[in-house]
């Protein structure tokens, strides 16, 4: 399967101790979700190397989560996003629907999310 993107572009928005072997699993899903759901939106080659390669970071960045803040007495660390928040998770993803500005990626993601009820009393 050919890459749009490379791990060496991707790393390179992205700090991470991953070799770019351990970075390859992350590229071949952001690459296959690229083909599948916008190859055929009229994007030009750059900009859907672009979208392959954040979403890429966006993967790596969940494996490999970026620390928030740090505190070193009593060692503390907390790290970016939550649970639930998709592509707003990372700040990669974030960039993934600023360059994918159809919102295919987005939809999609969002259409895999567990329904929620809320109970008003």
């Amino acid at each position: 399967m050919a890459f749009r993107a490379t791990e060496a572009q991707v790393k390179e928005i992205i700090d991470t101790s991953l070799t770019e072997e351990e970075v390859s699993p992350f590229l071949k899903v952001a690459n296959q979700m690229v083909t599948d759901l916008v190859s055929d939106e009229g994007y030009a080659s750059g900009t859907l190397q672009e979208i392959e390669r954040w979403l890429a970071a966006h993967f790596v960045a969940i494996r490999d989560p970026r620390v928030a803040k740090e505190k070193i007495g009593d060692a503390q660390a907390d790290y970016h996003g939550k649970s639930g928040m998709s592509l707003n998770f990372t700040p990669y993803g974030q960039q993934v629907m600023v360059i994918e500005y159809k919102g295919k990626i987005a939809a999609a993601v969002m259409a895999m999310r567990p329904a929620e009820i809320k109970a008003i009393a």
